[in-house]
């Protein structure tokens, strides 16, 4: 039986896809599990700096599975009780996971990103887009509400006025709206999208990793915490990091006119 979630790796950038083609990759119980196993992982690895999310086949994330909500099946079937612990320890998950991964992320969607497949696109610190994609936080079209955490990064993405509108209207957002818009840094061509994002992807995991991964713990933790308090876990960044080889790598390297050769130490 085929893995739900691909993992691969390349020097310091792992390849997580979503391998449920048939579903278009819906956000099944077995997806949950590899995307939770792969991020605990990639935290245990020093040898990781960067990590692109991609879908396989046509469509990035379809979301949730609508034949499931249709027979009441699965999450569906259950008593309320059930659906809310069914979230809990299910597909809220995932949000919790990659708010804790520590390498930067990169979502580089494919094809159609529906409902949780939005919304998982948007859990990445970055979004390339290929020319046919398209983003839809659509869960009003199925009369629910956004269980997975949408609610939360979709504002942070986007703004809350469009995020409003995406959530109200359901419709589905194009490449170029969403380029507009800061949804995704920005878009390609489908056939070239996995090349951009790995180019990102090698940029990022040449950085000195232990700079690496402080710089997106401090980017990530002062959006929710006073100046000061920020300042101040800078401050502790900074001795630890200036205690490192690799940040004396990058000064001498500098110097010196040449490629640095950081070791994670």
């Amino acid at each position: 039986m085929a893995e739900s979630v691909l993992y691969q790796q390349t020097g310091g950038v792992v390849v997580l896809t979503l391998n449920e083609p048939e579903t278009r990759n819906a956000i099944s119980p077995a997806v949950v599990d590899g995307i939770v196993a792969a991020c605990d992982r990639v935290n245990k690895d020093t040898g990781v700096s960067c990590v692109i999310i991609t879908g396989a086949g046509e469509g990035f994330s379809s979301g949730g599975n609508v034949k499931e909500m249709r027979d009441r099946t699965g999450l569906f079937g259950n008593s309320p009780a059930e659906v809310r612990r069914g979230y809990q320890h299910g597909i809220q998950r995932i949000p919790m996971a990659l708010s804790a991964i520590e390498v930067p992320t990169i979502a580089a969607v494919n094809g159609h990103a529906v409902g949780a497949g939005c919304d998982l696109a948007m859990m990445c610190d970055m979004r390339i887009a290929a020319d046919n994609a398209q983003f839809a936080e659509s869960f009003l079209r199925v009369g629910l509400v956004s269980g997975d955490g949408g609610a939360w990064f979709l504002p942070r993405v986007v703004g809350l006025s469009r995020a409003y509108e995406m959530t109200f209207t359901a419709e589905f957002v194009k490449a170029d709206k969403a380029e507009k818009w800061g949804l995704v840094s920005y878009v390609v061509p489908k056939d070239k999208l996995m090349d951009e994002a790995m180019a990102m992807a090698q940029k990022i995991a040449a950085q000195p990793p232990i700079s690496l991964r402080l710089c997106k713990k401090i980017l990530r933790e002062s959006q929710f915490m006073p100046l000061s308090a920020s300042l101040e876990m800078a401050a502790g960044m900074q001795a630890q990091v200036q205690a490192t080889e690799d940040q004396r790598e990058a000064v001498m390297a500098m110097f010196e006119k040449r490629a640095p050769q950081f070791k994670g130490k």
